[in-house]
């Protein structure tokens, strides 16, 4: 249907959003082969760092660290508790081909280990078409920070990094940068190193390399080849067009930006709005809205296409819009963050709106005293 399309406008190029098929690289071959530009990496990068296990060899093969854990896809459950006896429990199951928490298992002993093996292949089988899965040691208390790349045949770029450690299930609910955990040497550090990885695999195009971060230590996750939904923090505070300079690569070859170019400025936050009803354990909440009044204001941005009489179906993804606030720092990006969520009247369906408030005046969240598990583990709703 999009080749259909693309025939019809007699387009030149397709831009793959940051959902379906931009991580797809059996779509972007399709277009490679047809002579149409895929506005993001080459199929085969997409297919090798899509990968996960991969991803990792690549990693670590360019100075990288990596997380303890197998080498590659395990099938053999034998194979998987010898290795999982040898790095110490808690470990961490993931299917190879996928990502967003699907096929992810952890095990806390040996004896949850045959039924969460069984079952993470099972999830990987059916989100993915691939029950290969790997196994690599867990980490308790993990912050999620990444980073934001822009890369051409000239030179790659960092826009600094993210920090997306409120999550539920795997899931990001609130990003935001700088991150208030990090300091210049680990920037430092991290930046180098991301930088030098995406070169070496001759990376073009926009592309978040993503770690988890704890002790003063920071560890390859994966590297996503797309837009990130939280890119609009990265935006508001270094006021660079990630979509416009991702076109641009795709036109030239080359990105236009110098590294002297990016100076962040201030403090970025972002709410993803989901049509969820958290009280019912974050149920999806499909229907039409009745009212929708959204915020506005210096330094206010909203991404989405609500408006009222949209019509939400069960059918994708919950994430109905994204509301971005930016402030000279932490704190009054926060401050602008709450007013905005005061003024965000969403009716007819149940969102999270009620959520964010919560978190944004939690007293963890202020003191940026919380990781990963933080939602998981404690009673918010």
């Amino acid at each position: 249907a999009i080749l259909s399309a693309i025939e019809l406008t007699n387009s030149e190029a397709v831009h793959p959003g940051y959902g379906f098929l931009s991580e797809n690289f059996n779509f972007a071959k399709i277009l490679e082969d047809n002579k149409i530009k895929f506005i993001g990496p080459s199929s085969n990068l997409i297919k090798m760092m899509g990968d996960k296990i991969q991803a990792k060899k690549i990693a670590r093969e360019n100075g990288l660290p990596v997380i303890e854990g197998s080498e590659g896809g395990i099938v053999d459950k034998k194979e998987a508790k010898d290795l999982c006896k040898k790095i110490g429990y808690p470990i961490l199951i993931k299917a190879s081909g996928g990502g967003g928490g699907k096929g992810m298992k952890i095990v806390n002993d040996e004896s949850e280990f045959d039924n969460l093996f069984a079952t993470a292949k099972s999830e990987a089988q059916k989100y993915f078409g691939n029950d290969e899965v790997y196994i690599e040691k867990f980490f308790q208390n993990p912050r999620h920070i990444e980073v934001q790349v822009l890369s051409g045949k000239n030179r790659t770029v960092h826009l600094h990094e993210r920090d997306c450690s409120v999550q539920r299930r795997h899931q990001k609910l609130i990003e935001e940068t700088p991150s208030p955990v990090l300091n210049d040497a680990i920037r430092k550090d991290l930046f180098e190193k991301t930088v030098n990885m995406v070169t070496k695999i001759g990376y073009e195009g926009a592309g978040t390399v993503e770690f988890i971060y704890q002790d003063g230590k920071f560890y390859f996750l994966e590297m996503n080849t797309r837009v990130q939904v939280e890119h609009p923090v990265s935006e508001m505070v270094t006021g660079i067009d990630i979509i416009k300079e991702q076109i641009w690569i795709a036109h030239t070859g080359e990105t236009a930006l110098k590294q002297s170019d990016i100076n962040p400025r201030g403090h970025a936050i972002e709410c993803r709005i989901n049509a969820e009803d958290p009280s019912k354990n974050f149920q999806p909440s499909p229907g039409t809205i009745s009212m929708c009044h959204q915020p506005s204001g210096f330094r206010t941005r909203v991404d989405g296409s609500i408006y009222q009489g949209y019509k939400i179906t069960p059918y994708y993804d919950s994430m109905v819009c994204k509301l971005i606030c930016h402030g000279r720092n932490r704190t009054e990006a926060i401050q602008r963050m709450n007013r905005s969520l005061d003024e965000f009247v969403i009716e007819g369906v149940t969102t999270t709106i009620p959520l964010h408030k919560k978190l944004l005046n939690h007293k963890k969240f202020i003191e940026s005293d919380f990781n990963v598990s933080w939602l998981d583990k404690e009673k918010i709703v």
